[in-house]
């Protein structure tokens, strides 16, 4: 028979288990509750800002004399002077001389066409004189009831009209060697740059030959061309609208104001496009002279447009755009795109003041799914506002 001591043992050891048990069992922390992670997209905006815009179209041209002029000889003879000025790249005023061909020749001719003058003239005056007496001799006799009805040859018309047109003849021979004298001397005919000379002094010309050529400094020219459907951003076609004209000169961009004062009228065949033609007055008077055969660019000044928003093109998917509303959840607006330029695009319709336009990828945009925004600040829409065209 058991005795007491092994019937106790065991329970004893049971017991002690059993509390070492519980006694690890309240040691044991419970476990952690993790917070729940949001899932949401994080997405950047920018903030939408209505503005006045005015529309700018962009080309390019090269800078040209509105007139330019070859001189021409129009008499035979040699250069005998030319002017100290008369140099490629030399100015002159209207007026001046450049080139002196010899004039004796053509003064020795005006000589003789004066005297030939004076003995036509003198000879007219005789013969109407005589005409005068034949005409006075038959007022006398034409009361005679035999006389007949006298000739011309009598009254001297046919004599009278011979001498009378040696005297005109003689008119224009005076005023042809005038014109030939004054020939030989060439002026400018207005205010120029001298962009070719092709004689020297001694040399001898013929009519026909050229000897240089001018070209005019009161106003400089630039064939602008646009594109078809940019002419729909213009006032009146452009014509009438100011011009800022942009060119490098010594390392530096400088400026000038013109205005456009004509549509060519056709479209070019080759490039399909439309030249309007912008003039810049008093182009070498200017602080930096606007010099002819520069290339330089052309911002022309187009329609304004009230409370516009300039946002990325590459944010507008089928005239739509993607909007976070109050609520941080995506919504689409539709909107009215009257133009896209240099990656912006120009909107007058579904976007108001203060909306923030979703910059970032969705992989699945959805209207209405939920968002997060990145805890940094919204970007200022800096690159809209570079592009803004006053």
């Amino acid at each position: 028979m058991a005795s007491k001591k092994q019937i106790l043992l065991p329970i004893g050891v049971l017991g002690v288990s059993v509390a070492l048990f519980a006694a690890f069992m309240a040691m044991k922390k419970p476990p952690e509750q993790k917070q729940q992670e949001n899932i949401a997209p994080l997405v950047e905006v920018i903030p939408v800002n209505l503005t006045d815009v005015t529309m700018q179209v962009h080309s390019y041209g090269e800078v040209m004399a509105q007139e330019q002029t070859e001189l021409v000889a129009q008499v035979s003879g040699q250069v005998v002077s030319i002017a100290e000025q008369f140099v490629k790249g030399g100015f002159v005023k209207q007026g001046d001389e450049l080139i002196r061909i010899d004039p004796n020749d053509y003064e020795a001719a005006l000589i003789e066409a004066q005297a030939g003058l004076a003995q036509a003239q003198s000879a007219l005056e005789i013969e109407q004189a005589q005409a005068h007496v034949a005409k006075a001799e038959w007022q006398r006799i034409k009361d005679n009831a035999n006389a007949v009805i006298p000739s011309e040859l009598y009254l001297r018309k046919p004599q009278l009209a011979e001498k009378l047109a040696k005297f005109r003849a003689a008119q224009a021979q005076v005023k042809r060697a005038k014109r030939n004298l004054e020939r030989t001397s060439i002026r400018a005919p207005y205010d120029a740059l001298i962009t070719a000379k092709n004689i020297s002094l001694g040399s001898v010309v013929n009519p026909g030959n050229v000897l240089g050529q001018i070209d005019a400094t009161d106003i400089a020219k630039v064939r602008l061309p646009v594109a078809n459907h940019d002419l729909q951003y213009l006032n009146d076609g452009g014509i009438g609208a100011q011009v800022t004209l942009t060119s490098e000169v010594a390392g530096k961009t400088r400026s000038w104001q013109g205005t456009i004062v004509r549509n060519e009228g056709v479209v070019d065949k080759r490039s399909r496009m439309t030249y309007l033609v912008a003039y810049v007055d008093q182009p070498y008077e200017q602080a930096q002279p606007l010099r002819f055969g520069a290339y330089t660019k052309a911002s022309i000044v187009g329609k304004h447009v009230r409370d516009a928003a300039i946002v990325p093109s590459h944010l507008i998917k089928d005239n739509r755009i993607a909007l976070i509303d109050n609520e941080i959840k995506l919504m689409f607006s539709d909107l009215e795109v009257i133009r896209e330029q240099n990656g912006m695009a120009y909107v007058t319709a579904g976007l108001q003041s203060g909306q923030q336009v979703i910059t970032s990828a969705l992989e699945y945009p959805t209207q209405g799914m939920q968002l997060r925004l990145d805890e940094q600040e919204p970007k200022a829409a800096h690159t809209q506002l570079a592009l803004k065209e006053d």
